[in-house]
């Protein structure tokens, strides 16, 4: 899923990006600079990125845009990518893309709706914590990807949620 971290696996290799947003753009463009070619594969007609992240990608030539297309099945053997069926939405023909890897980059919907109402949370349903993880609730502290936090990266929830627990540990030491 991440570009940055596996990226270098697919070098010389087609891979796809699922996601025309910004995150989709990006990955397209730091994947283009190692893979053989990348396909950003985008539901709807136009793509959602930054008009100068776009322009950046039709530069390409190894980055190939397909709009107004539904992504159908991930195809493997052996336990490995070989191909993505996809449905053109215009004509309703399904078709088929071999390629080694593909990246999903659809956003992101935090699972906090069990905080409505508890905690203070941003517009995106991320809860707002400070650099200990400490949220506006005192006793009450968040980390991960549910957090305003950035960088939704495995490495980086980890650290968080370590830290988190250090500062609820320190919190509790200062009640008792």
């Amino acid at each position: 899923y991440c570009p940055h971290c596996d990226g270098p696996f697919f070098k010389g290799k087609d891979v796809a990006v699922i996601g025309g947003g910004n995150s989709g753009v990006e990955a397209a463009l730091d994947l283009a600079g190692i893979v053989k070619s990348v396909t950003i594969y985008e539901f709807m007609p136009e793509l959602k990125a930054d008009k100068v992240l776009v322009e950046q990608a039709k530069k390409r030539e190894n980055i190939t845009i397909l709009r107004n297309v539904a992504t159908k099945e991930i195809l493997a053997e052996g336990g490995k990518v070989v191909a993505l069926a996809y449905e053109d939405r215009d004509s309703g023909e399904i078709k088929r893309q071999e390629l080694s890897g593909i990246f999903v980059q659809i956003g992101l919907v935090p699972n906090s709706g069990f905080l409505e109402g508890i905690v203070e949370m941003n517009a995106y349903g991320e809860v707002i914590v400070d650099a200990k993880g400490q949220t506006d609730v005192p006793g009450i502290f968040a980390c991960g990807d549910v957090t305003t936090v950035p960088y939704k990266q495995i490495v980086i929830a980890m650290g968080e949620g370590a830290k988190a627990s250090l500062a609820a540990f320190d919190y509790l030491l200062m009640q008792g």
